[in-house]
């Protein structure tokens, strides 16, 4: 199932657009792209709850001064809310599943695709029709051997710290929404809302620290896919923030 959901059609893309634009960089581009297209029915649902928690956050610290320590009531309290305004608090799970899924299948693709040497197994993943190019796959883009770590020299290359910088500008632009959190959090008197709201900062700046270290050990292959998804991210982020503003 794994291969044949997910593996194949991404090998059979990758080798397909690199087939029209001669170039696996541009095809890996392309792909991605296409990836976070099909996934705005998922990601937008998430972007809009974040804003609708972000004005829910008042109303969540009431609740939490008024049942105080008693968890259950709480907890039911909060999901009257969540039923009432339409947020399921669970829908910001799902895309971040899926976009994992689908890294995990890039890179198990990119695998094949960037090593010579399994290049027999991904000839038998690919559907009639659609074959590796007779002189092989060009590997290079630009500067980089996409089959390398995006290294220049001995420094991150420019994709790997671009994308760390985009992942950092995508979460810096959901802060109010943190920063809301944590005003409300002062309010009451549960240190575990502080404890979240603290923890959510440190991603602001955790994220992007990861990202630099384990791409230097990843295919830039890898590594231009995130660029680009990331780049997106931050579009979708900064256009959901301005048609926020505009209704406010």
């Amino acid at each position: 199932m794994w291969q044949s959901f997910f593996i194949q059609p991404l090998a059979n893309a990758l080798v397909f657009f690199t087939n029209i634009f001669g170039s696996l960089g541009w095809a890996i581009i392309v792909l991605t792209v296409l990836v976070r297209l099909l996934l705005i029915p998922l990601i937008l649902p998430t972007l809009r709850s974040g804003q609708k928690m972000k004005e829910l956050a008042p109303a969540l610290a009431k609740l939490k001064n008024k049942y105080g320590k008693n968890k259950e009531k709480l907890a039911k309290a909060q999901m009257e809310l969540y039923k009432k305004e339409g947020i399921n608090p669970l829908m910001g799970c799902l895309p971040n599943i899926v976009q994992i899924v689908i890294l995990i299948a890039l890179f198990q693709v990119f695998t094949k695709v960037l090593n010579p040497q399994t290049q027999e197994s991904l000839i038998a993943l690919l559907y009639q029709g659609i074959s590796v190019p007779a002189q092989g796959i060009n590997l290079s883009f630009w500067y980089l051997d996409l089959a390398k770590p995006d290294l220049i020299g001995k420094i991150p290359g420019f994709f790997l710290v671009l994308a760390a910088v985009f992942q950092f500008l995508t979460t810096k632009l959901s802060l109010p929404q943190i920063q809301v959190a944590q005003k409300e959090a002062q309010k009451t008197s549960q240190k575990s809302d502080d404890m979240t709201t603290m923890m959510q900062k440190q991603m602001v700046y955790m994220m992007p620290i990861m990202t630099i270290f384990i791409g230097l050990t990843l295919p830039s292959g890898v590594t231009l896919y995130w660029f680009i998804f990331s780049l997106m991210g931050l579009g979708q982020q900064y256009l959901m923030n301005s048609k926020s503003r505009v209704q406010i």
